[in-house]
């Protein structure tokens, strides 16, 4: 009997945490009328994208979209649990690279229609990646807890490393996909010459070259490509190195930041702060919630 006593008091306190959580994600959501708008365009995009591919059958987009509308929750949710203040101008392009990527770029494809589409959506995420691992140290740094200051130049070179280390897990997770599942995430390129050390005749350790390659022939047949397909290698690369700029811009800006502490306003827009005791949107819940209890009671 107290067992089960116990069980229903701790199914009624994680239904009453489940309700506070989505009513903060509520407040939060609303909390800035520029960030809400962008969000409330792009669900709705979504939403009707999703419809579409209902019923076209193609529930591998649709799964696609349930995935997008959870990943626009995602800003949000960070907030309300790490009790972290995003910047509308953060929040904004973090909403709308989601979007990009998964409905415009997979759904749409942008990804083929558009060769630039992944590498403008590479360099963001480096850039987007350093200010997150940036704002993450720059709040330790800041934090009255740590017991030791970290120098401006390590706060950036954190930075990039948290960025650089993003970009690498992902181009292991597209090698993965297309490893295990048979995906092709990692994309293709058409090159003209080759060169390896596999090619010489000799079988030694001479690099060999086939140069001006204008067709392949595979069992017999012509792939009609117009040259030698590189199956990932130069996509993953281009990734990396776009990744890189992304993040060694946004470490630089950063470097600076810290340097002058908070006096660039550029900046500003894309470091997550804590957030400030009025604004913390789950506090206010559970707040409201013992106060209607209370009244409840009287």
């Amino acid at each position: 009997m107290e067992k089960k006593e116990k069980k229903d008091k701790n199914e009624k306190r994680e239904k009453r945490r489940f309700r506070n959580m989505w009513r903060a994600l509520g407040m939060e959501l609303r909390e800035h009328k520029s960030s809400f708008m962008v969000y409330f365009i792009l669900r709705l995009l979504v939403i009707v994208v999703m419809i579409l591919q209902i019923f076209n059958k193609n529930y591998e987009n649709v799964f696609l979209c349930i995935l997008t509308l959870l990943l626009l929750v995602i800003p949000s949710f960070v907030q309300v649990t790490m009790k972290i203040e995003l910047p509308t101008t953060l929040e904004i392009i973090i909403l709308v690279f989601i979007f990009a990527a998964e409905i415009l770029g997979e759904i749409r494809e942008f990804y083929i229609v558009f060769p630039f589409w992944d590498t403008v959506l590479h360099t963001l995420n480096g850039f987007l990646a350093a200010a997150i691992g940036f704002s993450m140290v720059d709040l330790l740094n800041r934090s009255e807890r740590m017991v030791f200051k970290l120098s401006p130049l390590f706060t950036a070179i954190v930075a990039f490393c948290f960025s650089m280390t993003i970009g690498v897990i992902w181009e292991f997770f597209e090698f993965g996909m297309d490893q295990i599942l048979g995906f092709d995430m990692q994309k293709d390129t058409i090159i003209h010459t080759i060169r390896s050390v596999m090619l010489d005749p000799a079988g030694g350790n001479n690099v060999a070259s086939i140069n001006h390659i204008t067709s392949v022939v595979v069992q017999g047949k012509d792939l009609g490509l117009g040259g030698y397909l590189d199956i990932g290698l130069i996509d993953t690369m281009k990734d990396l190195m776009v990744n890189f700029i992304g993040a060694v811009v946004f470490s630089v800006i950063g470097f600076f930041y810290v340097k002058n502490r908070g006096k660039g306003n550029v900046v500003r827009r894309f470091v997550p702060r804590k957030k400030k005791e009025e604004r913390d949107f789950l506090k206010i819940v559970e707040a409201q919630e013992e106060k209607e209890n209370l009244e409840k009671k009287e």
